[in-house]
């Protein structure tokens, strides 16, 4: 194979300049950097999922919220639940990398080998293409120290929900108009179809291999017009129309739903974590978990603050 040139895209009336050895000018005045130096430049890279162009896949990318490249090896983040703590932060190795001839090579751990181009496209984000499917993902680099782990909750929340096997209400408030909802104890968001709930009323407790889901519909994520850290949830009932929330992380296993017609607080806690990780889990990866783009509509908070 021919060795590929290490490719820089830059900002307006960026100057790109390529050496025989690989090394890189990103900027005229600053002294040029090597592929290792600019994927190691920052310690976690976000993939920016949704700025996605072609209609190929690279299955790593296409699960990863975040990848690494540290001293060879190849790490990522492909569960929400753990992000910022699993690996430091890193989250699990996945393979190894290296960056000869301005190519980088990725050797995972499951898909092998695969070559990637790198781009520049400022100085905190690159462009990974693969050539032979043609499809680039964007990835935004930052240091772990600055790494807002809640902003990658609340843009990725249809993710989040997904990855308990169900979610057991644990706290009914004590404010708040009786409702259909109260019934409700048990909720799960499916990742076979990306917005399909099921729900239940067994009783607190119950097994969850047991559970019998008396429902199942249709839901919805609605970003909050002036809110990073709110969304608003829709579940689609038949029988008792939408019932709407307001849902809030409280952390990385438990989320609080509003009910916004009643002034009920629910409190819902994850049972069963399903970790899109190793061998046992690729199958379960492979067929629902790929990330998809995701377009939300923006809601105007009904409650008052």
């Amino acid at each position: 194979m021919p060795m590929k040139a290490l490719k820089l895209l830059g900002g307006i009336f960026l100057t790109i300049t390529l050496f025989t050895s690989c090394i890189v000018d990103i900027d005229t005045y600053e002294e040029p950097v090597t592929l290792e130096q600019l994927v190691t430049s920052y310690d976690i890279w976000y993939v920016d999922y949704n700025s996605t162009t072609g209609n190929g896949d690279v299955p790593f990318l296409s699960k990863a919220f975040t990848v690494s490249f540290i001293n060879g090896r190849l790490y990522a983040n492909n569960n929400l639940v753990g992000l910022g703590s699993v690996g430091s932060g890193y989250g699990i190795q996945i393979g190894y990398y290296d960056t000869y001839n301005g190519v980088l090579e990725i050797d995972h751990n499951y898909d092998g080998f695969i070559d990637l181009e790198v781009y520049q496209i400022s100085r905190n984000q690159i462009k990974l293409r693969d050539s032979y499917t043609n499809t680039s993902y964007y990835l935004i680099g930052y240091d772990s120290r600055n790494f807002d782990y809640d902003k990658v909750f609340y843009d990725n929340i249809e993710y989040f929900l997904q990855e308990y096997v169900a979610w057991e209400k644990t706290y009914t408030s004590q404010q708040g108009a009786l409702n259909e909802f109260d019934n409700e104890n048990f909720l799960q968001f499916t990742p076979e179809y990306s917005n399909t709930f099921r729900s239940s009323e067994d009783n607190f407790g119950t097994n969850i291999d047991n559970i019998y889901w008396d429902y199942e519909g249709g839901y919805e994520v609605y970003d909050v017009q002036g809110y990073d850290n709110l969304k608003v949830l829709t579940l689609d009932y038949d029988f008792f129309d939408n019932e709407e929330f307001e849902l809030t992380v409280i952390n990385d296993g438990e989320i609080d739903l509003y009910h916004v017609d009643s002034g009920t607080t629910y409190t819902f806690k994850g049972r069963r974590n399903i970790q899109f990780k190793n061998a046992e889990e690729k199958a379960k990866a492979e067929q629902g978990r790929k990330r998809f783009k995701v377009d939300r509509k923006t809601k105007t908070r009904r409650t008052k603050v």
